[in-house]
């Protein structure tokens, strides 16, 4: 605008001058004489030329600064350099690529926590002393901190595994939801009395037993949080809500120190503190669920883990929990109607540190070759039980993982993984609340399982499993719960994408007769299991 305005104030004395120089000067002399008024109107001219002459020099003059101004708006746009305000929060999109975790950069994060269906493509170095809760080895059954390479891929300017983030820089939540279903059908009429856990499925028909609501972030640059929000359906349709875990944990302490304080799952075994979404079969095995609890060894507490500086991977772990109500099943469970293991609960408060869980557990990861590797670990549970006033409950446990991949493998197949677990349990069976039951016993019980998966083509895996529990029998009592069993279990699954599986199982019990099996029936139960799942946006990486 102020150029035309320049351009047109030089044009207007311009024309002017112009319009008079072209305007024919009539007299009356026919002589062509000089008077005092056409050498004043000369005079008038040059002036008025003079000044044209300036304004155009001011014209070009401001014109070059409009030009210079506009290349130093130019440059300072491309080089980010302008003088213009900045907005001080990111968006979220830019939170989302950006966003980085508290001393390093935001997690990786796998769409899917199977590990048939991801595989590390930047592992951790098999020598020197790894970062804290970090695996050495190239296997993401055992990889935390790897990035996953996913069965399908995303264009290069897209990301379909792009967590739903909130916030940015030091402050940044991640949201998903997780989906799992199941068709049941049995030769028993009351399946929730054949399957032990939970969230297994527990009715003929259709069961959804875990929806799952995923947060994750940074709290700030010493914390990070965690909560998992599980959303179920009885056999009645009721909707059930569990805080399945929610806890905070820090992120720079040093000597490779780890504190973990809320409510999460205890790391006993290898099974017990992941989600369902993340298991290799539809239902938990039968030793977990007897021993450790349909809902599986959780609670309130604090843990600390030491990640020994050593050439292979060796973590130290030790928690302490409540171990109160169902999720502390053989510890300070007042049992159903006041009643387990055929006594009567006591249902009483904390006394002291000995009505704590104490967990220890020592866990050890070498690779024996860049296509093998194998993890071990030994962990305990020791605490107070209801049936009694001076109870104990004592847990050891033994695990075992070995997993081949192809060194030519494409998206983690083909593979072989064998994973077991082996338990026992001391249960000493108290007097109960009064004298009504005299009698006290200490049980001995323990059992196993173990199974083998077989990717034996891309996005998809076979796998087979044997259950087995040993439940010494009261001499006094004559508890249902307390009855030796074993299963075999077969299943097919099927990733059509990391956001989905579909996985067909078929499972055949054997147990004792009772209440709910009898005659021919008794001893034997077929069940047949169809199960899905999907997820919703990026699901945070669970501890393989």
């Amino acid at each position: 605008m102020k150029k035309i305005i320049l351009v047109t104030l030089a044009i207007l004395p311009i024309a002017a001058v112009s319009a008079q120089e072209a305007t024919p000067v009539l007299t009356s002399s026919p002589a062509p004489t000089v008077s005092n008024a056409t050498l004043a109107r000369a005079a008038d001219v040059e002036a008025l030329r003079q000044q044209v002459q300036s304004l155009t020099e001011t014209v070009k003059t401001l014109q070059q600064q409009v030009k210079d101004q506009q290349a130093a708006l130019e440059k300072a746009n491309l080089t980010g350099e302008s003088g213009l305000p900045q907005n001080p929060e990111p968006s979220p999109i830019a939170a989302a690529e950006n966003s980085p975790a508290p001393g390093a950069s935001a997690p990786p994060r796998f769409p899917t926590e199977d590990t048939s269906v991801v595989s590390s493509t930047t592992a951790p170095p098999v020598s020197g002393t790894p970062a804290p809760g970090g695996f050495p080895t190239t296997d993401t059954s055992v990889v935390t901190s790897a990035a996953p390479e996913t069965i399908s891929s995303t264009g290069a300017g897209a990301s379909l595994t792009q967590p739903i983030t909130i916030g940015g820089g030091r402050n940044y939540m991640n949201i998903s939801f997780d989906g799992l279903f199941a068709l049941a059908y049995s030769s028993a009429r009351d399946l929730n009395n054949i399957e032990v856990g939970d969230h297994d499925p527990q009715q003929r028909g259709f069961n959804a037993r875990n929806t799952e609501l995923a947060f994750d972030g940074a709290v700030d640059p010493y914390f990070e949080g965690f909560a998992n929000i599980v959303f179920k359906l009885d056999n009645d349709n009721a909707t059930e809500v569990e805080v399945e875990e929610a806890f905070m944990q820090t992120t720079s302490l040093p000597f490779n120190l780890q504190l973990k304080a809320g409510q999460f799952f205890a790391a006993f075994g290898r099974l017990n503190p992941t989600h369902p979404h993340t298991w290799d079969f539809a239902d938990t095995p039968l030793v977990n669920g007897l021993f450790l609890g349909p809902d599986g060894l959780r609670g309130v507490g604090a843990q600390t883990s030491w990640t020994l500086p050593l050439p292979w991977y060796s973590q130290l772990i030790f928690a302490s929990q409540n171990g109160r109500g169902s999720t502390g099943f053989s510890f300070r469970n007042p049992g159903d109607d006041g009643m387990f293991f055929d006594r009567i609960t006591t249902d009483r408060e904390a006394r002291g540190l000995q009505d704590f869980v104490w967990m220890p557990r020592w866990e050890n990861s070498v690779d024996l070759s860049p296509t093998q590797v194998v993890l071990a670990g030994v962990s305990g549970a020791f605490g107070s039980n209801e049936t009694g006033a001076n109870s104990r409950t004592q847990i050891y446990g033994a695990d075992l993982l070995y997993k081949w991949k192809s060194s030519h493998a494409e998206g983690g197949f083909p593979f072989v993984k064998w994973q077991t677990e082996a338990m026992y349990r001391r249960f000493e069976a108290g007097q109960g609340a009064n004298e009504s039951f005299p009698v006290a016993e200490t049980f001995h019980d323990w059992g196993m399982y173990s199974q083998v998966l077989w990717g034996f083509k891309k996005g998809w895996v076979a796998g087979i499993r044997g259950d087995y529990v040993d439940m010494q029998d009261s001499k006094f009592t004559d508890d249902l719960d307390r009855q030796s069993r074993w299963r075999i279990s077969a299943n097919l699954t099927w990733y059509p994408t990391e956001f989905s599986k579909i996985r067909l199982q078929y499972n055949q019990d054997f147990l004792e007769e009772n209440f709910f099996l009898s005659g021919r029936q008794g001893r034997q139960v077929e069940s047949v299991f169809l199960q899905w799942e999907f997820i919703l946006g990026s699901h945070g990486a669970h501890k393989f």
